[in-house]
């Protein structure tokens, strides 16, 4: 086939939208926007240096992805958390953590356990000194990490996204001390599993993991 003359890879520049679209996000995951709460779109185009075309294309994305709402006479809000999804997203959790987990105890490598023990080595200095604030993030690094090492990208990507809405739902009801001590637990089973590069001890142990978090972060919650 002739070369089509390309000039070759365009450089990694974010777009307008993508920025606007970040930014959002990263507000709607750390709680400065609160479930329910109205975006103001011009506010948010000031904020930002940009004109609403950008905004409005965001919007959209967010939209798409469940994280805002557009209501009448209210205009676009933050999607609230509702409970009866949180318990489908923890039943995604269960499935997709089963899987990554088989799959990352067949390619696992002395890096990646290397990475879960790091990670597991804070998370267990933070819990000594009685400090939750950095477990949510560390967490999800756990759980990033071990999405990786199954090899598969849209693993990683369907890992992320449920972890986010999770995150979102924790700002609402955070995960106390005692449940921390048990996810630190339950990662040290999985990390055990992995070691012994056993795919189904690996697979028992993640979905067990995400059952005893539902059972404390959804089912006993009022």
């Amino acid at each position: 086939m002739a070369s089509k003359g390309w000039a070759g890879p365009l450089p990694a520049v974010k777009s307008k939208v993508d920025l606007v679209y970040d930014n959002v996000r990263a507000a709607i995951a750390e709680g400065d926007l609160e479930p329910g709460e109205r975006i103001n779109m011009d506010e948010l185009a000031r904020a930002l240096g940009v004109s609403k075309i950008p905004i409005r294309e965001a919007i959209k994305r967010l939209e798409s992805e469940g994280l805002v709402v557009s209501r009448a006479h209210a205009g676009v809000v933050v999607a609230p958390i509702d409970r009866t999804e949180m318990r489908g997203v923890f039943l995604a959790r269960e499935a997709i953590e089963g899987l990554v987990g088989r799959l990352a105890a067949e390619r696992v490598t002395d890096a990646v356990l290397e990475d879960l023990e790091r990670i597991q080595q804070e998370m267990r200095a933070e819990l000594d000194r009685g400090a939750v604030d950095r477990l949510p993030e560390l967490n999800s690094g756990f759980h990033r990490r071990l999405a990786e090492a199954s090899g598969y990208r849209i693993l990683g990507e369907l890992t992320e996204q449920l972890l986010f809405t999770i995150r979102r739902y924790r700002l609402t009801l955070p995960a106390g001390e005692q449940n921390w001590h048990s996810v630190a637990d339950e990662h040290d089973t999985i990390i055990q599993a992995l070691r012994r590069k056993d795919a189904d001890a690996v697979a028992v142990a993640a979905r067990a993991h995400i059952i005893s978090q539902a059972g404390q972060e959804v089912a006993e919650r009022p």
